[in-house]
């Protein structure tokens, strides 16, 4: 079948002659973590010379992806996902809700950054000229994503979802039964909710919150003239009303005026076929309720992206907490980024909205599709097994379960434990906490929480160990961005337990993923320990990859200490001993491990360093990279998202393979792996390399003994460099290839191995 979408793998970008055209093919020398499979993406290895050409400047941008740029690649790596037709119908329909969502994210979070570089003050001209043209690009790449969103939706998943029985009807589709049916349901769920809201010379015009939708009407009155009114819809009720079939109301006994036979939670039909509609069609239908008496002229759906930086000012705000609560949610009027429209809008509506929203012409994306497809997700909660991926349930570590000569803790005093979400259970850290909330020799509980569940068992759990008599210390971030609100909640809800709440360092974010336990054990205190790559989130843990880990490593533990006290009582602890900590000493501990492996190679010719993580932006560590790639080293680099590097440069970064796994699991796991001339290292932990993780958070990386390296490295990781399914690799100009697979080499999907051999990191 042919692709109705063109893919564009090149950015829209011209790079210096440094390009390379292609990759090479794998080394004939191996290194320690090198597939033995024909599918190895390692490149050949250049002289042993660390020193960079003399004409090479490694400040020099074309060495670098644009950030921007690298996360608008990686979006398109997901809008793949939704094209793919060997994935499940309602996971690829997910999968573009997700690609809509990320985009939201971008403005909200992006292009906020962009427009202040483009207005920063005290620039030259030639650099206020160049931040004015990337802003330009960035603009002319979302339009051609925003179209290749459309076209997606549009043209190939609603036809394939038609195909299924799953139909996304309009008004004029509808049999009259059906037509009755919403505009009863109109009239109970959705009319005495709506508000309709004037402007003229008597009316200021109204807010418009963030990512809501609303309708422009313009009233032709017989009085007054034009009225222009905005009519925003619920956001308690779906997007999408799932439409009864007729035998679902017949054998409910209940014609189209009783109650909803098919409720929003309940996505099951008798007849195996689905009719949606979207409530924005509904609203529009039934308008005439809403303005008796009046003509409606006209009617267009619109919704607005707000800046979602909420711009605090920590050495300013007395109450940290208080400014949260004023500027996160509904209460935050960050400045409109965007809006977006459907076709066919009147120049004069158009107008009134862009004057009072003060947004440019540049900044409307008109659309045929409705506005805001990030809610085709809704769809996926319908009873269709056929067409989704096949349940999955994460194992739990048998070894963690309590006996009846051994808890948890004599446990994990005897070996450290490894867990590996989600294919390993959450539960394991659930019951942690929850043992020694009732523990009789546990004397305190410290975590920190950045985003957490809203019915978390974990806050439950810390509630009972104050009950208990424990100490519990809490930091919970209330910075940690879109959860600001649910977390100024859980604080006020584990400040009423008497737990000690801390909220967060002042103008730093605290990311660190631990839970420190001290325990009394005959006449000492023993530290306990788990540390994570990934939140303490029981909804996030089933879809996110993480690592987990548990020790009673008395070094580790004391290092915790340290820092928990560095945390809560701003203490001046700096150095550690077997962590690695930011924003204090994370970056420079990091680098030097870097070049120990490019000495190393000088010494013993067998240097190798393998990264996996979330995003690679710190120019620091990038040069570093280069220079220990020039120096011979092989680096395997395997990015999920944003990674400004560059690979495949001859003479400069032709040791780099890149790589980039999106599945049905989203990899989110930190492990960086350094050779050491076989004294092998190991960290794992919740920092990325970038600025922000580096210098503007609380971070740990912590390492992992010699058992559970071997084993993340010959097993997990191993695993994720063959694969040949959903692995991409890097270009030098920062696009994606997949990964083609060698000739008569069987199909290997990482993420689907892990889950049927979860027995292999025991």
């Amino acid at each position: 079948m042919t692709d109705p979408i063109q893919q564009n793998t090149s950015p829209p970008l011209e790079f210096s002659p440094l390009d390379s055209d292609s990759l090479e093919s794998s080394s004939s020398n191996s290194h320690p973590l090198e597939s033995s499979s024909s599918n190895s993406h390692h490149l050949e290895s250049s002289p042993s010379d660390s020193s960079p050409p003399l004409h090479l400047n490694l400040e020099d941008p074309a060495l670098y992806i644009e950030r921007d740029f690298s996360w608008l690649y990686f979006n398109m790596r997901v809008m793949e996902e939704a094209l793919d037709e060997s994935i499940p119908l309602l996971e690829r329909v997910r999968f573009l809700s997700i690609y809509a969502g990320n985009l939201d994210e971008y403005y909200m979070v992006r292009i906020p950054a962009v427009h202040r570089l483009v207005l920063e003050e005290g620039m030259s001209l030639e650099t206020a000229n160049n931040a004015y043209f990337e802003m330009q690009r960035i603009y002319s790449e979302l339009a051609v994503m925003l179209k290749k969103m459309e076209t997606c939706w549009e043209n190939i998943l609603v036809p394939e979802l038609k195909k299924h029985n799953i139909h996304i009807l309009q008004y004029s589709e509808l049999e009259n039964y059906q037509i009755d049916y919403l505009s009863d349901y109109f009239r109970r769920n959705i009319f005495p909710q709506l508000t309709p809201l004037a402007y003229d010379s008597s009316h200021p015009f109204p807010y418009i919150t963030n990512q809501s939708i609303n309708f422009a009407v313009i009233l032709s009155d017989a009085l007054y003239g034009d009225i222009f009114v905005r009519v925003k819809i619920p956001t308690n009720v779906k997007r999408l009303i799932l439409i009864p079939n007729r035998e679902d109301l017949q054998n409910s006994n209940l014609d189209a005026s009783g109650p909803t036979p098919l409720s929003p939670g309940i996505r099951k039909s008798k007849s195996d076929t689905y009719n949606f509609i979207w409530i924005d069609d509904v609203v529009l239908a039934n308008l005439d309720m809403v303005f008796p008496g009046q003509k409606i002229k006209e009617a267009h759906a619109f919704r607005i992206t707000r800046d979602g930086d909420l711009g605090i000012d920590e050495d300013g705000d007395f109450s940290l907490m208080k400014s949260i609560e004023k500027k996160s949610g509904v209460n935050y009027f960050g400045p409109p980024l965007r809006i977006e429209i459907n076709d066919g809008m009147s120049d004069f509506v158009l107008k009134t909205l862009l004057e009072n929203l003060k947004l440019r012409s540049s900044q409307v994306e008109a659309l045929k599709s409705p506005v805001g497809l990030v809610s085709i997700s809704e769809i996926c909660s319908i009873d269709r097994p056929d067409l989704k991926y096949p349940p999955f349930t994460p194992k739990k570590k048998k070894y963690l379960e309590p006996s009846r000569n051994s808890d948890i803790f004599s446990k994990i005093r005897k070996k450290d434990v490894l867990v590996y979400r989600p294919y390993d259970s959450f539960d394991s850290m659930i019951d942690f906490v929850q043992a020694a909330s009732v523990d009789p020799d546990v004397v305190a509980i410290k975590i920190t929480l950045y985003r957490v569940d809203r019915n978390s068992r974990i806050i439950q759990f810390l509630k009972d160990a104050a009950d208990n008599g424990k100490q519990v210390a809490v930091l919970i971030e209330l910075k940690a961005r879109f959860d600001e609100e649910n977390n100024v909640s859980k604080a006020k809800e584990l400040e009423h337990s008497n737990i000690h709440v801390v909220y967060g360092v002042p103008n730093l974010k605290t990311h660190a993923k631990m839970c420190l336990v001290l325990r009394q054990e005959e006449d000492t205190i023993v530290p306990y320990m788990h540390m994570s790559t990934g939140n303490y989130n029981a909804g996030t843990a089933k879809v996110y990859s993480d690592f987990e880990y548990f020790t009673a490593d008395p070094v580790i533990g004391q290092d915790a200490v340290d820092l928990f006290n560095s945390l809560t009582g701003y203490s001046r602890k700096t150095k550690y001993r077997k962590l690695l900590v930011a924003p204090n000493s994370l970056r420079d501990e990091f680098i030097q491990k870097i070049r120990r492996e490019v000495q190393s190679h000088k010494n013993f010719g067998n240097g190798y360093m393998f990264f996996k993580l979330n995003s690679l932006v710190d120019p620091e560590c990038i040069k570093e990279l280069y220079l220990a790639s020039m120096a011979g080293v092989k680096i395997d680099l395997q990015i999920r998202g944003i990674s400004c590097i560059r690979p495949g440069l001859p003479g400069i970064s032709d040791n780099i393979s890149v790589t980039s796994i999106v599945g049905r699991f989203l990899e989110h796991s930190r492990a960086y792996y350094f050779f050491n001339n076989g004294k092998e290292e190991m960290y794992l932990g919740s920092a990325d390399l970038m600025q922000r993780n580096l210098d503007r958070r609380v971070e740990i990386l912590f390492p992992v003994n010699s058992e559970y390296l071997r084993k993340i490295k010959d097993v997990i990781l191993k695993k994720h460099l063959e694969d040949n399914v959903k692995l991409r690799i890097s270009l030098s100009d920062g696009s994606f290839k997949r990964c083609e697979k060698s000739p008569g080499a069987e199909a290997l999907d990482s993420q689907m191995w892990m889950m049927v051999n979860q027995d292999k990191w025991e």
